[in-house]
């Protein structure tokens, strides 16, 4: 018997407005390259502090400070959700 392991789920909220421009928080999940040129800016910060606890720092796009998190994966996990949720949504 042969058993594989799916990895886990990939999702990426990508907006594609009337005009026909994207917004989305970048990745290299998957190559968008033909989606046209691209203008990426950074949207926020994952740092970790002194204790090596990871902030995800939103105040570029007025936001809050996240965290602290135990793990780096999870603050970025916390920061995409922001970003999804208040920059991403709001730009349709």
């Amino acid at each position: 018997m042969t058993s594989s392991v799916l990895p886990p789920l990939m999702k990426m909220e990508l907006v594609v407005r009337k005009d026909g421009t994207t917004c989305f928080v970048y990745s290299e999940m998957f190559d968008l390259s033909g989606l046209g040129a691209a203008q990426i800016r950074r949207a926020s910060l994952v740092e970790p502090d002194e204790l090596g606890r990871w902030w995800a720092d939103l105040s570029l796009e007025s936001g809050p400070v996240l965290g602290p998190f135990e793990k780096r994966s999870t603050a970025l996990a916390a920061e995409t959700n922001w970003l999804e949720t208040h920059i991403i949504a709001s730009r349709q």
